[in-house]
């Protein structure tokens, strides 16, 4: 075993301060296997946030050495030895204590969002047909597993608290997940230019590098949804006809 430094955020509210901890590690160990470890031999009352421990629940959000990650996926062989590794809670969110922020926002993000309408059923038995293309191009965004990283690292959010403007990349992609559905009837271009704020997003796609299911959220996602919005908002000749229905 060799000794280590964690340098976690602990308080609550608007106050909080850095606190060290010496820690014994073993070999393979996770961030947040030093965080469980910290609990129980050291800080009881440290909160911390977590679930499957597999990189599937996106519970154990954290920003480690200024990173948005996932602590059950972060291996402390991946830091340097002798220098301490700083945990602290996601910026972009109201903190609750410690590690632990309030994400409930993005719930009520994802209740205003325009919801999946499927077209009517193509056969008599109700049912569909699709092509395995056009299901497949919706399915990566299927994966999001609701870390909220990608909602923490977007300077829009985290730096310049647009959250009552902009919806970030999390829900966009939720979006683009209806949008390339093939049966989704429903428009969502208005919506997403007006209250979702994609024109926010320029796309620096620090959003994607830091999503664990690697989904391309800027190419995949915002950007064809970003051409959505142009060509139904922006296109002069669709100005032109407006103009002439008008």
């Amino acid at each position: 075993m060799a000794k280590r430094v964690f340098r976690l955020f602990r308080g609550q509210g608007n106050t909080g301060q850095l606190v060290d901890y010496e820690l014994e590690c073993d070999e393979g160990m996770v961030v947040l296997d030093a965080v469980h470890r910290i609990q129980a031999e050291q800080a009881p009352d440290l909160a911390c946030r977590w679930n499957c421990k597999a990189g599937k629940c996106g519970s154990c959000s954290a920003e480690i050495n200024g990173k948005p990650r996932l602590m059950c996926m972060t291996r402390l062989s991946d830091y340097p030895p002798d220098r301490p590794i700083t945990i602290t809670p996601m910026k972009a969110f109201p903190l609750i204590k410690d590690l632990v922020t309030d994400v409930s926002w993005n719930y009520e993000v994802n209740r205003r969002l325009p919801e999946f309408k499927p077209r009517p059923p193509d056969f008599p038995d109700g049912s569909w047909r699709m092509y395995q293309y056009e299901v497949e191009r919706a399915q990566e965004f299927r994966k999001c597993i609701e870390c909220f990283l990608c909602q923490d690292v977007c300077h829009v959010l985290r730096t310049h608290r647009k959250h009552d403007e902009f919806i970030g990349p999390a829900f966009l992609t939720r979006a683009a997940a209806y949008e390339t559905h093939p049966l989704d009837t429903n428009d969502r271009a208005t919506y997403l230019k007006e209250q979702g704020g994609i024109g926010y997003c320029n796309i620096t796609k620090c959003c994607t590098e830091v999503c664990p299911e690697s989904i391309a959220i800027t190419d995949n996602a915002i950007i064809p949804l970003k051409e959505r919005v142009v060509d139904r908002h922006y296109d002069p000749l669709r100005a032109i006809v407006r103009l002439l229905k008008g």
